[in-house]
């Protein structure tokens, strides 16, 4: 009897400890439960670099508001502005993935996706645009008010933009359809635009080239010490260039614009545009380009061309294929 009595003792304790287990596997279904509230939880973390330009021109500022604006308005995202050489350092940074949104002249896009002029044998054609943003006058500056046309540069120390710069191609141009070769016919000086300025208010150079919104920040800048003379681009060089190039179009920098500059000056403009690559992701592309123009007043906070930056004008001058994301926001909007 005693040891039916021990067996069935040891029976509960056996049933007990397996009943102790088996609440202890349960368990883990509880700690899963919040799993199937993964939705709530933040969206995961993306980043974007802009490739802007020189800390003294338009890109810069104006990445900086992007990211701000992305930032606050865009889930998950980091966004960050980063000074670059401008359009055709920043077209070899999107190639190579080191940025995902970068501020470009619109000619240099074309000849990106076309393999033209600097990207010849180097064709990219997975760039896409976002949108056009606004006139960039071709401007050519000199604190010498003995420099009157273009072709006054000749034998000059002349600032020409940084190396792979839009301002650098533009100045090419404009010099060969002066009449005039580029290695021999000037002493070229690859400056940044805070570094033309510099060395115009020391006399270390005589005239440079800039490619940008105005006010440009580094000829206002200039003109704080200098009268500013700004050289017109005659008819003729004028024609020969848009006979040449599709993006250029004339332009006229108004008086006062700059210190010293009391009339009016012709010249030639270009657009500057978002471009990102073709794989970007077609949400995220939307959200970048509606955010953007809902946010206006900060954009035109960052700079005075941030009034032209709108909706309206979005596909002006569009060079290149257009991101279908952004694609998608403009045909919400009937353009």
């Amino acid at each position: 009897m005693k040891k039916n009595v021990k067996l069935l003792a040891l029976l509960t304790v056996f049933v007990m400890v397996i009943g102790l287990f088996a609440g202890c596997g349960s368990k883990p279904a509880d700690t899963e439960a919040p799993a199937e509230d993964a939705g709530s939880e933040p969206a995961e973390q993306v980043f974007v670099n802009i490739g802007t330009g020189g800390t003294a021109g338009t890109y810069f500022p104006l990445g900086g508001a992007f990211a701000e604006i992305w930032n606050n308005n865009i889930e998950g995202i980091n966004a960050t502005a980063q000074s670059t050489g401008a359009s055709v350092a920043n077209i070899n940074l999107l190639k190579d993935k080191k940025v995902e949104v970068v501020i470009v002249q619109n000619d240099i896009a074309w000849y990106t996706e076309n393999g033209a002029e600097m990207f010849k044998d180097k064709k990219y054609e997975d760039i896409r645009g976002l949108c056009t943003m606004y006139s960039e006058p071709l401007q050519i500056v000199t604190t010498d008010p003995s420099i009157k046309s273009v072709k006054d540069l000749k034998g000059k120390r002349v600032a020409v933009g940084a190396i792979g710069s839009g301002v650098e191609a533009n100045a090419r141009q404009i010099i060969a359809a002066a009449g005039f070769d580029f290695e021999k016919d000037i002493n070229a000086k690859f400056l940044s635009f805070g570094e033309a300025s510099t060395g115009l208010k020391d006399k270390q150079v005589d005239a440079a080239f800039l490619t940008a919104g105005i006010p440009t920040a580094a000829i206002q800048d200039l003109g704080a010490q200098h009268d500013v003379h700004v050289v017109p681009i005659d008819d003729e060089v004028a024609d020969n260039l848009m006979g040449k190039y599709k993006f250029f179009t004339k332009f006229t920098i108004p008086a006062n614009t700059y210190k010293g500059q009391t009339e009016d000056v012709q010249t030639l403009t270009v657009k500057s545009m978002l471009a990102v690559n073709a794989d970007l992701d077609e949400d995220l592309a939307y959200n970048l380009v509606k955010s953007i123009y809902d946010n206006h007043d900060r954009v035109v906070a960052a700079h005075n061309v941030g009034k032209y930056i709108t909706k309206e004008t979005a596909l002006d001058g569009m060079s290149v294929t257009v991101h279908p994301g952004a694609q998608k926001f403009f045909d919400e909007q009937g353009k």
